[in-house]
């Protein structure tokens, strides 16, 4: 039986990880499915990854990393990734796994000029988006968890855009109909936003951030959930 993939590009913080898991459980999670039905591949620790034909599918996790510093690790991920194509294995890269694909497919990823976004943000559908099949599931604007500093700021050729908001132009992306990227974080929910924003208070407070605005916009919803779940619905 093939299971899904999640390949792990990094562990949360640790407070985090005490009270709410780690990247791969609030995945595990919002899909609602049995952990024994996945494999994960802590890939910014261990190089091994199974072999493509006994994977169903992949997520790619967000992480603390950054792209733009090519990491060995992240590298070989690339590279791996470009062979996915060929199998049709459908892909879905979050935050850093959305920053990754589009740097591996050609694309430019680097820090947004405007600084972080955090919190609970209004996202938008393009056109692309609402006819897309795993993206066509939520409604034409919708909230979203987010918590990045790099972005993807140009798309790989061929790649169609789905989804933005006035903050960050490529919320998400679709190459080759079977890989996806999403910078927002469909695998959170409030509490663990909260939890975020606690940890990174004094310096999201430095960055010019008013860290109870940033509290008070949070907003749990179901959209993340059904994203994540309409992917495996795909497979």
């Amino acid at each position: 039986m093939r299971k899904l993939l999640i390949i792990k590009t990094g562990t949360t913080l640790a407070s985090i990880r005490q009270n709410h898991g780690d990247f791969e459980d609030h995945i595990i999670d919002s899909l609602g499915i049995p952990a024994s039905d996945v494999v994960v591949a802590p890939v910014h620790i261990d190089k091994s990854l199974p072999p493509l034909e006994d994977v169903s599918a992949v997520i790619i996790t967000g992480s603390h990393a950054m792209v733009t510093d090519r990491e060995a690790w992240s590298r070989r991920l690339a590279h791996w990734l470009r062979h996915v194509c060929g199998a049709s294995v459908p892909v879905l890269g979050l935050c850093y796994g959305h920053q990754l694909i589009a740097d591996a497919w050609g694309g430019v990823v680097d820090y947004h000029p405007r600084g972080r976004e955090v919190g609970t943000v209004e996202i938008e559908l393009s056109e692309a988006g609402r006819r897309d099949p795993l993206l066509g599931c939520l409604p034409e604007k919708f909230p979203g968890h987010a918590f990045h500093a790099q972005t993807v700021r140009e798309l790989p050729p061929g790649a169609r855009r789905l989804a933005k908001n006035a903050f960050e132009p490529h919320h998400a992306f679709v190459i080759h109909d079977n890989i996806w990227g999403v910078q927002f974080h469909p695998e959170f929910n409030a509490p663990i936003m909260l939890a975020y924003i606690e940890e990174e208070s004094r310096s999201l407070s430095s960055e010019g951030f008013d860290v109870d605005k940033l509290k008070n916009s949070l907003l749990d919803n179901p959209y993340g959930q059904r994203l994540l779940r309409r992917f495996i619905n795909l497979v």
